[in-house]
């Protein structure tokens, strides 16, 4: 079975017999051939239309087989052509020759028309074979470049995927978060209005009561200076006079107690308030207070006055005419929450001589701006580069969650379109800033 090549067969040779010869030869089986007498003649049409196989004379005159082997070979547009040298030379010299000048095989004359047959239809299959490997390597490579940018697209949405679950989970997290302590917190302060007011409601009275009953006191003491002896005996064991110095006291001091309880009911609701579905106009002045209020308890003094373990907290604040905020209150005051806790644990850890956190809010280019600073040491490079993923914490077992500053760049950024950063100087510590666009 003969192959069909859909090119032809370029016939080299400087003997027109030699080329009747193999073209009637090659003719027979069914193949297309073209013919050149020279080298040069050979390289002209090799280039422009590329044979699938070229049967190529060693000893013709001027550029003789080798020479117009190398030429081909140094061409790329003409490298790839298989060569068959056809020559009387049988000596190993020359056969070696050809082959190292990249010729496949050799025809020796005179010509055996079966073995050319034979020799020119493996070639072209061969030829056929390389270029059905070559497509498929092109295919191949294709694929696999398709395969690449598929992957890559692929990898790219899995990423964003997790980066979109991620974020989902801090939403659920930071929502049943303060779902649950503004629940718990309205819950509280309900509770406490009610003795509250009473209290309240019943200080005026009370007071009314006492300068009464002290005015009737006095009034027995100028009208009726000698009691009896019984009744002496009463009024010293019960120290009259210090009772009725010493009772408006006491009832100031609950007015007072009655008033800060208030307070920290107030600043209980202002801190949870529930307004997650719409932004309203808020003083961020008074979330600040709120969250310092709730504080408080940890700005003290540790340890006693004498011998104190942790000097108590001054809070330094540096207020700006800062016009109110279209945000969610409750959620901005976590982050307040948030930071300000963060600096009362480095200031514990830290233990300055004189703890201080200084708190300041400015209006600059139409933001307002929150800066937030402790005198604690600072943080390393490792723990400011990881600061704001999450889960990270450098807190022990148990006080850390390593979600407060990510759930707290997420309220800053992506609730509120505005930017949460910071800068630290080793020993000297750390600062947030809270820039928030106003509009």
């Amino acid at each position: 079975m003969h192959n069909q090549a859909a090119g032809f067969i370029l016939i080299v040779d400087d003997n027109s017999t030699n080329l009747s010869v193999l073209s009637q030869a090659l003719k027979q089986v069914g193949l297309k051939v073209r013919m050149a007498m020279d080298g040069a003649s050979a390289i002209n049409i090799a280039q422009q239309q590329s044979p699938e196989l070229m049967l190529l004379d060693v000893q013709m005159p001027g550029m003789d087989g080798f020479e117009t082997c190398t030429r081909l070979k140094a061409n790329p547009l003409t490298q790839g052509i298989p060569i068959i040298f056809t020559t009387a030379l049988a000596d190993t010299d020359s056969k070696v020759k050809g082959l190292s000048l990249g010729a496949l095989d050799y025809i020796t004359k005179p010509f055996e028309e079966q073995e050319v047959i034979a020799r020119v239809n493996v070639h072209l299959q061969l030829r056929q074979l390389t270029k059905t490997l070559e497509e498929r390597n092109a295919q191949l490579e294709q694929w696999t470049e398709v395969l690449e940018e598929r992957v890559t697209e692929r990898t790219a949405e899995l990423s964003q995927t997790l980066q979109d679950l991620q974020r989902y989970q801090l939403q659920l997290v930071q929502s049943e978060k303060m779902s649950a302590l503004g629940q718990l917190v309205a819950g509280i302060a309900h509770e406490l209005n009610n003795p509250i007011g009473c209290i309240s409601s019943n200080l005026a009275p009370a007071f009314e009561y006492v300068s009464d009953l002290t005015k009737v006191v006095e009034f027995y003491q100028q009208f009726y200076p000698e009691a009896t002896s019984k009744l002496e005996q009463t009024l010293g064991d019960i120290d009259i006079d210090f009772a009725l110095e010493d009772l408006p006291k006491l009832l100031n001091s609950m007015k007072l107690s009655a008033e800060r309880i208030k307070d920290i009911s107030i600043s209980l609701r202002n801190f949870s308030r529930s307004d997650a579905t719409t932004k309203v106009r808020a003083n961020l002045h008074d979330g600040l207070e709120s969250t310092l209020t709730i504080l408080r308890h940890r700005l003290k003094a540790v340890g006693g006055s004498a011998s104190a373990h942790r000097p108590a907290i001054e809070v330094i604040k540096n207020y700006g005419d800062v016009p109110d905020v279209e945000c969610y209150p409750g959620l901005l005051n976590q982050v307040f929450m948030n930071i300000l806790a963060n600096a009362i644990d480095a200031l514990e850890e830290s233990l300055p001589a004189t703890p201080q956190i200084r708190i300041q809010t400015a209006f600059i280019d139409r933001h307002a701006v929150i800066r937030i600073a402790d005198n604690g040491i600072g943080m390393s490079a490792e723990v400011q580069q990881k600061l704001f993923d999450q889960l990270f914490t450098t807190k022990a077992v148990g006080r850390g969650t390593g979600l407060g500053l990510s759930i707290a760049r997420q309220i800053v950024e992506e609730k509120h379109q505005g930017r949460l950063s910071f800068t630290f100087e080793v020993g000297q510590g750390t600062e947030f800033a809270i820039a928030l666009p106003i509009i």
